[in-house]
């Protein structure tokens, strides 16, 4: 049997590297949020551009913020950032949207949604996610162009009813093999669109209210 002491060094010990192991996770965050939000912003400026490239537009977007409060249509667990896009007489071409679906195969998928004034997709990017290298992943541009069967379409094209995908009945391809991913993104662009049409004299005006 250990001695009684023995057993009370050996919790000290534990405790004193519980501690260690809690300071060091923290100052190891503290060091690089920064550096990960710098990344994220990086990532969300490279996502306008693509959506809506620099000779669509007259504006510096990033100039053109406006606050979203967490909504549920969005997914948002806090509030966070829309942009505007706007031409020369500075009028509302196009509105960026952060979206977030929670019904990734691996967590939450984060989403930029750009809509014209139309009502009709301009593009839509991924930000960030968890999926599937091989599967999943596909929701990035970069590894399949599954992301552009946006492009163009909107709450008339398809209808709401077939706003999903094959599998379901919607019009949107699935990949082979992974089903709840594109599920989730189909889901979370069409919540987008049905937000816009909720709010679109809002979110159209040239001005940084929020909806």
């Amino acid at each position: 049997m250990m001695p009684i002491a023995a057993i009370g060094r050996n919790g000290l010990l534990l405790a004193v590297f519980g501690l260690l192991t809690t300071a060091g996770i923290a100052l190891t965050y503290q060091s690089t949020k920064d550096t990960i939000a710098e990344q994220e912003r990086l990532a969300q400026a490279r996502a306008l551009l693509e959506i809506m490239p620099a000779n669509s537009h007259s504006n510096d977007m990033l100039d053109s913020q406006f606050d979203l409060p967490a909504y549920a249509e969005l997914g948002l667990r806090h509030s966070d950032t829309g942009y505007r896009a706007l031409d020369d007489a500075q009028e509302t071409l196009a509105v960026l949207l952060p979206v977030l679906t929670r019904d990734g195969y691996s967590g939450d998928i984060r989403l930029l949604v750009g809509i014209y004034a139309d009502g009709s997709l301009a593009g839509v990017r991924t930000l960030n996610h968890n999926e599937t290298p091989g599967l999943g992943d596909k929701v990035e541009l970069k590894k399949s162009p599954w992301i552009l069967s946006f492009n163009g379409k909107s709450l008339r094209d398809p209808t709401p009813q077939h706003w999903g995908v094959v599998k379901d009945g919607g019009v949107f391809d699935a990949f082979t093999g992974a089903t709840i991913t594109p599920r989730a993104v189909t889901g979370a662009v069409k919540r987008a669109l049905q937000y816009f049409d909720k709010h679109r004299d809002v979110l159209l005006a040239s001005t940084p209210e929020a909806p």
